[in-house]
């Protein structure tokens, strides 16, 4: 089943485990000792975040390094991008009220 980005970052862990590995590649065992849960449980996680290109490994010997995929993210701030124009719209317009409020009550 192909996945989207959005579906990656819709689970909680799977952003924490972005946040992680943004500072710097780590491997499945280090990325486990962060949280609550088995070691296969964040690889099933890791499995989804590549599948949807967010991550990327990278084969060090013996051990298998995960890291950030930073272009990839940045079709989520392209996204996300069509909204902020929209929220600063909204935000100017609450500030406006507010200050009318305001200036009434004087």
């Amino acid at each position: 089943m192909r996945r989207d980005i959005f579906q990656a970052i819709a689970d909680p862990t799977r952003r924490a485990i972005i946040t992680l590995i943004a500072l710097q590649a780590m491997t499945p065992n280090a990325i486990a000792e962060n949280f609550n849960t088995t070691r296969q449980a964040v690889s099933k996680h890791l499995r989804i975040l590549t599948e949807c290109e967010l991550v990327q490994q990278e084969q060090q010997g013996r051990e298998i390094y995960y890291s950030l995929q930073v272009e990839k993210m940045k079709e989520i701030d392209k996204w996300l991008d069509q909204f902020r124009a929209l929220w600063e719209t909204r935000f100017n317009q609450l500030d406006n009220v507010l200050s009318t409020l305001k200036k009434k009550k004087k």
